[in-house]
Protein backbone atom coordinates (compact mmCIF):
# COMPACT_ATOMS: atom_id res chain seq x y z
CA UNK A 1 0.00 0.00 0.00
CA UNK A 2 2.76 2.39 0.72
CA UNK A 3 4.18 1.48 -2.45
CA UNK A 4 1.09 2.53 -4.63
CA UNK A 5 0.23 5.72 -2.38
CA UNK A 6 4.31 6.80 -3.32
CA UNK A 7 4.02 6.02 -6.63
CA UNK A 8 0.28 8.29 -6.71
CA UNK A 9 1.60 11.27 -5.37
CA UNK A 10 4.93 10.51 -7.02
CA UNK A 11 3.53 10.81 -10.57
CA UNK A 12 4.90 13.10 -13.43
CA UNK A 13 1.80 14.47 -14.26
CA UNK A 14 1.39 15.87 -10.64
CA UNK A 15 4.79 17.70 -10.76
CA UNK A 16 5.93 18.76 -13.92
CA UNK A 17 4.23 19.85 -17.36
CA UNK A 18 3.67 17.93 -20.20
CA UNK A 19 6.39 16.83 -21.62
CA UNK A 20 8.66 16.52 -18.68
CA UNK A 21 9.19 14.11 -15.72
CA UNK A 22 11.78 12.99 -13.42
CA UNK A 23 13.93 11.52 -16.10
CA UNK A 24 14.82 15.00 -17.20
CA UNK A 25 16.40 15.59 -14.36
CA UNK A 26 19.08 12.65 -14.17
CA UNK A 27 22.72 13.46 -14.14
CA UNK A 28 23.80 13.70 -17.23
CA UNK A 29 26.90 15.59 -19.66
CA UNK A 30 28.65 16.76 -16.41
CA UNK A 31 25.51 18.78 -15.19
CA UNK A 32 24.58 17.47 -11.34
CA UNK A 33 20.62 18.20 -10.51
CA UNK A 34 18.80 17.98 -7.25
CA UNK A 35 17.49 14.96 -6.00
CA UNK A 36 14.54 14.37 -3.23
CA UNK A 37 16.59 11.89 -1.49
CA UNK A 38 19.09 14.70 -0.31
CA UNK A 39 16.45 16.32 1.71
CA UNK A 40 16.88 13.56 4.34
CA UNK A 41 20.28 15.47 5.20
CA UNK A 42 18.17 18.13 6.75
CA UNK A 43 16.63 16.52 9.70
CA UNK A 44 20.06 15.47 11.36
CA UNK A 45 21.26 19.16 10.37
CA UNK A 46 18.55 20.67 12.40
CA UNK A 47 19.23 18.18 15.45
CA UNK A 48 22.62 20.05 15.11
CA UNK A 49 21.19 23.41 15.07
CA UNK A 50 20.07 22.45 18.29
CA UNK A 51 22.80 21.28 20.15
CA UNK A 52 24.84 24.86 18.21
CA UNK A 53 22.43 26.52 19.48
CA UNK A 54 22.41 25.59 23.30
CA UNK A 55 25.99 26.15 22.95
CA UNK A 56 25.97 30.03 21.24
CA UNK A 57 23.14 31.02 24.10
CA UNK A 58 25.91 30.18 26.73
CA UNK A 59 29.35 31.09 25.64
CA UNK A 60 28.09 33.78 23.63
CA UNK A 61 24.98 35.20 23.40
CA UNK A 62 24.89 35.03 27.99
CA UNK A 63 28.40 37.11 27.91
CA UNK A 64 27.24 39.55 25.23
CA UNK A 65 23.97 40.16 27.20
CA UNK A 66 26.57 40.98 30.65
CA UNK A 67 28.16 43.27 28.62
CA UNK A 68 25.59 45.17 27.10
CA UNK A 69 23.77 45.19 30.40
CA UNK A 70 20.69 43.25 29.93
CA UNK A 71 19.52 43.35 33.65
CA UNK A 72 16.97 40.75 35.00
CA UNK A 73 14.34 41.89 37.40
CA UNK A 74 13.38 39.23 40.88
CA UNK A 75 10.06 37.62 40.61
CA UNK A 76 8.64 37.09 43.27
CA UNK A 77 7.00 33.29 43.64
CA UNK A 78 3.48 32.10 44.05
CA UNK A 79 3.11 30.07 47.22
CA UNK A 80 2.28 26.46 45.96
CA UNK A 81 -1.56 26.38 46.79
CA UNK A 82 -2.43 22.63 45.05
CA UNK A 83 -6.07 23.55 44.32
CA UNK A 84 -5.04 26.87 42.77
CA UNK A 85 -2.19 25.37 40.84
CA UNK A 86 -5.12 22.74 39.16
CA UNK A 87 -7.42 25.41 38.77
CA UNK A 88 -4.46 27.44 37.02
CA UNK A 89 -2.93 24.62 34.60
CA UNK A 90 -6.64 22.77 33.62
CA UNK A 91 -9.09 25.88 33.92
CA UNK A 92 -7.66 29.16 32.98
CA UNK A 93 -4.69 31.71 34.11
CA UNK A 94 -6.96 34.82 34.99
CA UNK A 95 -9.91 33.21 37.26
CA UNK A 96 -12.88 34.94 38.58
CA UNK A 97 -13.91 32.56 41.41
CA UNK A 98 -12.14 30.02 43.11
CA UNK A 99 -13.23 30.16 46.81
CA UNK A 100 -10.43 32.63 48.15
CA UNK A 101 -10.59 35.98 48.71
CA UNK A 102 -10.84 38.09 45.89
CA UNK A 103 -7.01 40.31 46.22
CA UNK A 104 -5.70 36.80 47.49
CA UNK A 105 -6.80 35.23 44.09
CA UNK A 106 -5.28 37.85 41.93
CA UNK A 107 -2.17 38.15 43.67
CA UNK A 108 -1.42 34.74 43.46
CA UNK A 109 -1.93 34.25 39.98
CA UNK A 110 -0.36 37.45 39.16
CA UNK A 111 2.61 36.25 40.61
CA UNK A 112 1.85 32.76 39.31
CA UNK A 113 1.54 34.35 35.52
CA UNK A 114 4.72 36.05 35.77
CA UNK A 115 6.76 32.84 36.77
CA UNK A 116 5.66 31.81 33.51
CA UNK A 117 6.85 34.63 31.31
CA UNK A 118 9.64 34.19 29.75
CA UNK A 119 13.01 36.20 31.04
CA UNK A 120 15.11 39.01 29.26
CA UNK A 121 18.00 36.53 29.01
CA UNK A 122 15.90 33.72 27.59
CA UNK A 123 14.45 36.53 25.10
CA UNK A 124 18.17 38.09 24.28
CA UNK A 125 19.40 34.93 23.70
CA UNK A 126 16.79 33.87 21.58
CA UNK A 127 17.02 37.03 19.38
CA UNK A 128 20.71 36.60 19.36
CA UNK A 129 21.05 33.25 18.06
CA UNK A 130 18.61 34.18 15.29
CA UNK A 131 20.50 37.48 14.46
CA UNK A 132 23.76 35.57 13.88
CA UNK A 133 21.92 32.82 11.64
CA UNK A 134 19.97 34.99 9.49
CA UNK A 135 22.66 37.54 8.73
CA UNK A 136 25.08 34.61 8.01
CA UNK A 137 22.46 33.04 5.54
CA UNK A 138 21.78 36.22 3.65
CA UNK A 139 25.45 36.77 2.94
CA UNK A 140 25.42 32.99 2.15
CA UNK A 141 22.53 33.67 -0.19
CA UNK A 142 23.84 36.21 -2.13
CA UNK A 143 26.97 33.92 -2.69
CA UNK A 144 24.80 31.23 -3.45
CA UNK A 145 22.80 33.39 -6.22
CA UNK A 146 25.78 35.45 -8.06
CA UNK A 147 27.47 31.94 -8.49
CA UNK A 148 25.54 31.02 -11.67
CA UNK A 149 25.66 28.26 -13.17
CA UNK A 150 23.63 25.15 -15.41
CA UNK A 151 24.58 22.64 -12.88
CA UNK A 152 23.91 22.09 -9.01
CA UNK A 153 27.02 23.58 -7.09
CA UNK A 154 28.40 22.72 -3.56
CA UNK A 155 27.11 26.10 -2.48
CA UNK A 156 23.61 25.87 -3.46
CA UNK A 157 23.32 22.53 -1.56
CA UNK A 158 24.80 23.30 1.68
CA UNK A 159 22.63 26.60 1.27
CA UNK A 160 19.22 24.73 1.13
CA UNK A 161 20.72 22.04 3.33
CA UNK A 162 21.71 24.48 6.17
CA UNK A 163 18.01 26.48 5.61
CA UNK A 164 16.23 23.63 5.65
CA UNK A 165 17.80 21.98 8.94
CA UNK A 166 17.12 25.56 10.49
CA UNK A 167 13.53 25.90 10.28
CA UNK A 168 13.23 22.52 10.80
CA UNK A 169 15.23 23.51 14.22
CA UNK A 170 12.81 26.48 15.14
CA UNK A 171 9.84 23.75 14.46
CA UNK A 172 11.23 21.42 17.19
CA UNK A 173 12.04 23.91 19.66
CA UNK A 174 8.76 25.86 19.28
CA UNK A 175 7.76 24.45 22.34
CA UNK A 176 10.32 25.75 24.69
CA UNK A 177 10.96 28.83 22.82
CA UNK A 178 9.03 32.48 23.43
CA UNK A 179 5.73 32.27 22.98
CA UNK A 180 4.64 35.61 20.70
CA UNK A 181 1.38 37.00 20.23
CA UNK A 182 1.61 35.68 16.73
CA UNK A 183 2.40 32.20 17.50
CA UNK A 184 -0.03 30.60 15.00
CA UNK A 185 1.19 32.59 12.11
CA UNK A 186 4.75 31.55 12.99
CA UNK A 187 4.24 27.83 12.79
CA UNK A 188 2.35 28.17 9.21
CA UNK A 189 5.00 30.54 8.18
CA UNK A 190 8.09 27.47 9.06
CA UNK A 191 5.65 24.89 8.09
CA UNK A 192 5.21 26.85 4.17
CA UNK A 193 8.56 27.08 4.03
CA UNK A 194 9.56 23.64 4.66
CA UNK A 195 7.42 22.70 1.85
CA UNK A 196 8.62 25.57 -0.31
CA UNK A 197 12.26 24.82 0.03
CA UNK A 198 11.48 20.77 -0.37
CA UNK A 199 9.59 21.38 -3.29
CA UNK A 200 11.85 23.86 -5.14
CA UNK A 201 14.59 21.07 -4.30
CA UNK A 202 12.59 18.04 -5.67
CA UNK A 203 11.75 20.01 -9.07
CA UNK A 204 14.94 21.86 -9.31
CA UNK A 205 13.56 25.20 -8.92
CA UNK A 206 16.82 26.45 -7.40
CA UNK A 207 16.93 30.06 -8.42
CA UNK A 208 13.66 30.87 -7.65
CA UNK A 209 14.08 29.11 -4.11
CA UNK A 210 17.61 30.58 -3.60
CA UNK A 211 15.76 34.19 -4.24
CA UNK A 212 12.99 33.22 -2.40
CA UNK A 213 15.01 32.61 0.76
CA UNK A 214 17.13 35.06 0.40
CA UNK A 215 14.27 37.81 0.59
CA UNK A 216 13.42 36.88 3.65
CA UNK A 217 16.73 36.78 5.54
CA UNK A 218 17.52 40.08 4.17
CA UNK A 219 15.41 42.12 6.88
CA UNK A 220 14.87 39.73 9.28
CA UNK A 221 18.14 40.00 11.27
CA UNK A 222 17.45 43.36 11.18
CA UNK A 223 14.51 42.31 13.75
CA UNK A 224 16.63 40.09 15.70
CA UNK A 225 18.98 42.89 16.20
CA UNK A 226 16.26 45.71 17.33
CA UNK A 227 15.11 43.18 19.82
CA UNK A 228 18.77 42.30 21.32
CA UNK A 229 18.94 46.12 21.64
CA UNK A 230 15.41 46.58 23.16
CA UNK A 231 16.49 43.75 25.94
CA UNK A 232 19.48 45.72 26.99
CA UNK A 233 17.19 49.00 27.35
CA UNK A 234 19.34 50.97 24.23
CA UNK A 235 15.59 52.31 23.38
CA UNK A 236 17.10 54.90 20.73
CA UNK A 237 19.19 52.42 18.89
CA UNK A 238 16.29 50.01 19.14
CA UNK A 239 13.47 52.11 16.96
CA UNK A 240 15.76 53.08 14.74
CA UNK A 241 16.80 49.57 13.60
CA UNK A 242 13.37 48.98 13.48
CA UNK A 243 12.56 51.44 10.98
CA UNK A 244 15.44 50.32 8.94
CA UNK A 245 13.77 46.99 9.24
CA UNK A 246 10.48 48.02 8.30
CA UNK A 247 11.42 49.61 5.55
CA UNK A 248 13.85 46.94 4.17
CA UNK A 249 10.36 44.60 5.02
CA UNK A 250 8.27 46.38 3.13
CA UNK A 251 10.30 46.79 0.17
CA UNK A 252 11.35 43.34 0.06
CA UNK A 253 8.19 40.95 0.81
CA UNK A 254 5.00 44.11 -0.19
CA UNK A 255 6.89 45.31 -3.61
CA UNK A 256 9.75 43.02 -4.57
CA UNK A 257 8.25 39.31 -3.53
CA UNK A 258 4.73 39.64 -5.18
CA UNK A 259 5.66 42.24 -8.21
CA UNK A 260 8.74 40.45 -9.22
CA UNK A 261 9.27 37.10 -7.45
CA UNK A 262 5.66 35.93 -7.72
CA UNK A 263 5.39 37.20 -11.19
CA UNK A 264 8.09 34.66 -12.81
CA UNK A 265 6.36 31.97 -11.14
CA UNK A 266 2.71 32.95 -11.73
CA UNK A 267 2.29 34.50 -14.87
CA UNK A 268 5.28 33.59 -16.61
CA UNK A 269 5.01 30.20 -16.64
CA UNK A 270 1.79 29.60 -18.22
CA UNK A 271 3.19 31.73 -21.26
CA UNK A 272 5.13 28.33 -21.79
CA UNK A 273 2.73 25.27 -20.88
CA UNK A 274 -0.06 24.89 -19.51
CA UNK A 275 -1.15 24.83 -16.02
CA UNK A 276 -0.75 21.58 -13.62
CA UNK A 277 -0.88 20.70 -10.16
CA UNK A 278 2.89 21.48 -9.18
CA UNK A 279 2.06 24.95 -10.49
CA UNK A 280 -0.41 25.29 -8.34
CA UNK A 281 0.86 24.00 -5.05
CA UNK A 282 4.34 25.96 -5.58
CA UNK A 283 2.02 29.47 -5.96
CA UNK A 284 -0.55 28.72 -3.56
CA UNK A 285 2.80 28.31 -0.48
CA UNK A 286 4.03 31.73 -2.33
CA UNK A 287 0.37 32.73 -1.69
CA UNK A 288 0.44 31.97 2.07
CA UNK A 289 3.74 33.45 2.44
CA UNK A 290 2.33 36.48 0.52
CA UNK A 291 -0.88 36.63 3.12
CA UNK A 292 1.56 36.61 6.19
CA UNK A 293 3.77 39.67 4.82
CA UNK A 294 0.59 41.52 4.58
CA UNK A 295 -0.07 40.49 8.22
CA UNK A 296 3.28 41.52 9.88
CA UNK A 297 3.57 44.57 7.28
CA UNK A 298 0.18 46.43 9.27
CA UNK A 299 1.79 45.13 12.45
CA UNK A 300 5.01 46.90 11.52
CA UNK A 301 3.43 50.06 10.05
CA UNK A 302 1.32 50.34 13.50
CA UNK A 303 4.49 50.26 15.50
CA UNK A 304 6.55 52.46 13.33
CA UNK A 305 3.91 55.02 13.01
CA UNK A 306 3.79 54.92 17.11
CA UNK A 307 7.62 55.44 17.19
CA UNK A 308 7.71 58.55 14.72
CA UNK A 309 4.34 60.46 16.54
CA UNK A 310 6.24 59.74 19.84
CA UNK A 311 9.66 61.30 18.34
CA UNK A 312 7.11 64.32 16.49
CA UNK A 313 5.34 64.85 20.31
CA UNK A 314 8.53 64.70 22.15
CA UNK A 315 10.29 66.88 19.94
CA UNK A 316 7.37 69.44 20.16
CA UNK A 317 7.50 69.20 23.90
CA UNK A 318 11.06 69.79 24.25
CA UNK A 319 10.82 72.61 21.68
CA UNK A 320 7.66 74.15 24.15
CA UNK A 321 10.02 74.26 27.10
CA UNK A 322 13.21 75.84 25.52
CA UNK A 323 10.88 78.68 24.50
CA UNK A 324 9.25 78.82 28.32
CA UNK A 325 12.58 78.47 29.57
CA UNK A 326 14.20 81.20 27.40
CA UNK A 327 10.91 83.51 28.07
CA UNK A 328 11.65 83.46 31.91
CA UNK A 329 15.30 84.05 31.43
CA UNK A 330 14.42 86.78 29.28
CA UNK A 331 11.60 88.35 31.92
CA UNK A 332 14.45 87.07 34.75
CA UNK A 333 17.50 89.30 32.98
CA UNK A 334 14.84 92.28 32.50
CA UNK A 335 13.94 92.40 36.12
CA UNK A 336 17.41 92.30 36.93
CA UNK A 337 18.89 95.20 34.87
CA UNK A 338 15.69 97.05 35.67
CA UNK A 339 16.71 96.70 40.13
CA UNK A 340 20.44 97.68 38.85
CA UNK A 341 18.52 100.90 37.22
CA UNK A 342 19.84 99.75 33.55
CA UNK A 343 17.47 101.11 31.11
Amino acid sequence: MLVELSEWFWQERLWFPEGLGWADLEDRDGRVYAKGRDLWVALPIALVFLIIRQIFERTVATPLASLLGVKETVRLKAPHIPSLESYYCRVTKNPTQTGYSERQVQRWFRRRRNQDRPSLLKKFREASWRFTFYLLAFIAGLAALIDVSTTLLPSQYWYYMIELGFYGSLLFSVASDVKRKDFKEQIVHHVATILLISFSWCVNYIRAGTLIMLVHDSSDYFLESAKMFNYAGWRNACNYIFIIFAAVFIVTRLIFFPFWIIYWTWVYPVTIYPPFFGYYFFNGLLMVLQCLHIFWAVLIIRIAIRFLTNNVSKTYQGGVKLVRAGKKGLVKKGRQRRQDGIP
